[in-house]
């Protein structure tokens, strides 16, 4: 039996320097640090990601729900289309042989009134229930402006308004008839919260831009942005997150259902909304559109006072 070979143990120096400490220190602190600094940016980061994460998973749940509601609004407004309209043909009916009677016909009157206002409602809830397919074609933002400000003239004249417009040349790829009507609620609501609450200062800015931003899902993308910038009271922190909410409003009076369209209308262009409120006073609604078929924007510094003439294009 061969007796084991000892192996040579290596040779290590019996003493180290002050310097060589020092240089061992400062080497061991260095890369301490960049591990503390890497272990915060990853901490960053996963809190980033699932914050994304939540809010994409809660945008997901609310455009799941508004299509269930949706379903469930479509067949209740039917069943009370059918009699309210003929509440409204009776009524036209008995007022008809009450014309001499101006008490009992002013009674028609205003039950005939108070249909018409259902009615209203019972359009609304139709219009947020129905499947929203787009027809997209190309259009100038100027244009969709110019419509949207023509359907609510009455508003902007009795409320005081004062309109201000940046003079754009833009096209977009979009659903003329949606996006108008999404833009027009949004004004409408605009106004309406500057007049209800009395602003002394009301102020309607409209704009559009072409910028990256942050989506839903967490990723950057360019979008074309349509700005509506109100001089009213903002939103509530507790109801900001409840305003695309159906049947949700902090009016007296109203469906609750004009945000709810306008976020069924933007979803449905593959875009989303973004709500804040801007200091010192007031509210900035932002819809945002792909803009895979824009065409490049030309927008000029130039702005215009359009209270005097709403169709005026830039």
């Amino acid at each position: 039996m061969s007796a084991l070979a000892v192996q040579p143990v290596p040779e290590v120096a019996e003493h180290l320097g002050v310097d060589d400490l020092r240089d061992l220190m400062q080497a061991v602190t260095a890369t301490t640090q960049r591990l503390q600094h890497t272990h915060v940016a990853l901490h960053g980061q996963v809190a980033r990601l699932q914050a994304e994460l939540a809010e994409a998973n809660a945008a997901l749940r609310r455009s799941q729900a508004l299509a269930a509601l949706g379903e469930m609004a479509a067949g209740i407004a039917h069943e009370v289309r059918n009699p309210l309209g003929s509440i409204q043909l009776y009524v036209q009916m008995l007022a008809e042989d009450l014309a001499d009677r101006p008490a009992q016909s002013d009674l028609c009157g205003k039950i005939s009134r108070a249909v018409i206002g259902l009615d209203a409602i019972v359009r609304d809830v139709l219009l947020f229930a129905r499947d929203t397919t787009i027809r997209p074609e190309s259009i100038a933002v100027t244009e969709l402006f110019d419509r949207a400000l023509a359907g609510c003239d009455s508003l902007v004249t009795v409320g005081g308004v004062n309109v201000i417009r940046r003079a754009t040349s833009e096209h977009i790829a979009a659903d003329p008839v949606l996006v108008v009507q999404a833009l027009s609620n949004v004004i409408r609501n605009a106004i309406e919260a500057m007049v209800e609450s009395r602003s002394p200062m009301r102020e309607l800015q409209l704009s559009a831009a072409v910028r990256r931003v942050r989506c839903p899902g967490g990723e950057t993308a360019s979008r074309a942005v349509l700005s509506v910038q109100d001089m009213g009271p903002g939103i509530p922190a507790d109801v900001l997150g409840r305003v695309f909410n159906p049947f949700f409003t902090t009016r007296a009076t109203g469906t609750g259902l004009g945000l709810a369209i306008v976020h069924r209308i933007i979803d449905a262009h593959g875009g989303h909304i973004v709500i804040h409120n801007v200091h010192p006073r007031g509210t900035l609604v932002e819809l945002c559109l792909p803009v895979d078929a824009v065409a490049p924007f030309k927008t000029s510094s130039a702005v215009f006072n359009s209270k005097s003439k709403l169709g005026a294009n830039s």
